[in-house]
């Protein structure tokens, strides 16, 4: 590598810190920008519509010439799921491994745009990528979902280590195996900065191996003497191999439904990273009078994101879904923990399964184990780089500071632990910490249909009020050449109050109406601002006062010629 007198390195996050998703953090060395995944955050309640948040791209948009490319760690939404709408703003090169990059084509494709025409290179662990001075390269890491990698930046100062999610995991196989040598390799080269998930960090021990969910499923398929039917999440590859190696062990057929929801076992079928004997795999037909799919030496897997198989499951208790019905001899497996926002739903689902009179078992979520680095994890990762500087990633605040506890337990020193915000900037020169006051602005985008970023504040605040309280709308029709009221004044109520029972308030409001409109219009002219604004002030008002509600007010006058 060709070696420069000084480098001037700055790190920061445009997502991913004080949260959980948009994970978006940038390297500069020099005039170089490497961008180290990009993925979105799904919205809380009080974000009515939103689809997703992703990270502001301004700064990239900005300092497009000098972005060398995308790093992407792993196929997790919260990792790459923002890629669409990066590519839309740059196009840029992006890398990563082969089941990576088949989920982001297909994510390309899902939003309109062909993948073949911007510019994605498959990775392999072993892969060396050079951009001048700078060497980019990867190793193995424990996850999920196959083909995880960490991602190195390789500068004169040390290395810039991206772990992503990670666990140490001493059973995993194959494609989840975590290289050890190859983190060996890195050490010995220098590790300047530790970039190290958090979501976990105020867990101690290890992250578990899932032994004991393997016991117990397996318990749970040798009692089962009809179908059975089982929720993970499409995103957990690992568990969707372990039920299906089961259900191969029990010489059970092998039906997976909710793929359109969330394609990722799709992909990772076709692509073989999900192992399943053709002889067993089966597809379902609609229910009909000829046809139930009640085969007893069945299993379904009903996959999706977030909320998804839990809607999946509900349909089936209600027997309201296209091809699953859930009976009495059935064995229902609820192997999806509620993720934040989404208990009550959860909750309610599993309710309505034990109505059904089927036999349920509700995975306990100690016996599901994350896939992310508890403390015992985040120190051997410390142990085996050893790395100058540490620098907590993914997750909020609270996770991020106690992953800072961790590192000051392994004996760094306070000013070696850095903790930022988003759009913080820290700089290297030299080995040295030299600059943690630079910030960039930046701001959350919300992402609503096919439309990113569009979505401000004030539509978010129309939006709580329409739910809160509804709309009212106010329309009255005005003979152009009199000025006099020819239709109305109309109340329409959405969401606030009937008329039926509320006769006196709707009397009121008619009478405040004519009154307003008596003010604001003559035989020459109509002072339309005033009215329109007067009509809302008032109305709003009187609203209030009857019912200690805020309705959005929307008045309609308009004149017609007669």
């Amino acid at each position: 590598m060709a070696s420069i007198v000084e480098q001037k390195i700055k790190i920061f996050a445009l997502g991913g810190l004080d949260e959980n998703g948009k994970n978006l953090y940038v390297v500069e060395v020099n005039d170089k920008i490497f961008i180290l995944d990009a993925g979105l955050k799904y919205p809380t309640e009080d974000l009515l519509g939103v689809d997703a948040v992703i990270p502001d791209f301004t700064y990239l948009k900005e300092n497009a010439s000098r972005v060398q490319g995308v790093f992407l760690s792993h196929g997790h939404e919260d990792h790459i799921g923002a890629i669409p709408q990066l590519l839309s703003v740059i196009n840029v090169p992006v890398y990563g491994t082969r089941l990576t990059m088949s989920l982001v084509e297909d994510a390309l494709t899902e939003n309109g745009l062909d993948y073949k025409q911007y510019k994605l290179y498959k990775i392999r662990e072993n892969n060396e990528l050079f951009f001048g001075e700078i060497k980019v390269t990867f190793f193995k890491t424990t996850h999920s979902i196959p083909d995880s990698v960490a991602i190195c930046i390789h500068t004169t100062d040390g290395v810039i280590v991206y772990t992503s999610d990670f666990t140490f995991d001493q059973n995993a196989k194959g494609r989840y195996q975590t290289n050890y040598a190859k983190i060996s390799e890195i050490s010995k080269e220098g590790v300047l900065c530790l970039l190290s998930e958090s979501i976990n960090a105020d867990k101690s021990g290890y992250t578990g191996a899932g032994s004991a969910l393997q016991y117990e499923l397996d318990e749970a398929f040798s009692r089962a003497n009809g179908r059975i039917i089982c929720s993970l999440y499409s995103s957990d590859l690992y568990r969707i191999q372990l039920v299906i190696d089961l259900a191969v062990q029990y010489k059970r057929k092998i039906a997976i439904i909710g793929r359109k929801m969330q394609r990722i076992v799709d992909i990772a079928v076709k692509l073989g990273y999900l192992r399943i004997p053709k002889s067993m795999l089966m597809n379902l037909l609609y229910i009909d009078e000829k046809n139930d799919n009640n085969l007893s030496n069945l299993v379904v897997l009903t996959t999706g994101n977030r909320h998804e198989p839990f809607n999946s499951l509900t349909r089936m208790a209600k027997h309201q879904d296209r091809l699953i019905h859930i009976e009495k001899t059935d064995m229902v497996i609820v192997a999806t923990p509620p993720i934040p926002g989404n208990e009550v739903k959860a909750a309610r689902t599993i309710d309505m399964l034990y109505r059904t009179g089927a036999q349920v078992f509700v995975v306990n979520k100690n016996l599901l184990p994350s896939s992310h680095a508890s403390s015992e994890d985040l120190k051997l990762m410390m142990n085996l780089l050893k790395p100058q500087y540490v620098m907590p990633v993914i997750g909020e605040y609270r996770n991020l500071v106690a992953h800072a506890k961790v590192a000051e337990q392994m004996g760094y020193r306070p000013e070696n632990i850095i903790l930022l915000d988003n759009g913080d900037v820290v700089e290297f020169q030299q080995r040295e910490l030299v600059n943690h006051t630079e910030h960039i602005q930046i701001d959350q985008v919300l992402v609503d249909g096919l439309g990113v970023g569009d979505i401000g504040s004030v539509v978010l605040r129309d939006r709580q009020l329409m739910a809160n309280d509804g709309i009212i709308v106010v329309i009255a029709n005005l003979n152009k050449n009199t000025k006099a009221i020819v239709a109305g004044p109309q109340i329409v109520s959405k969401g606030f109050v009937y008329e039926k029972g509320n006769e006196e308030l709707y009397k009121l409001l008619d009478e405040l109406v004519r009154q307003i409109i008596g003010q604001f219009v003559t035989e020459q002219y109509v002072n339309w601002q005033g009215l329109r604004q007067e009509l809302r002030d008032k109305v709003g008002k009187l609203l209030f006062n009857k019912t200690k509600r805020k309705p959005i007010i929307i008045p309609i006058v308009e004149e017609f010629n007669l």
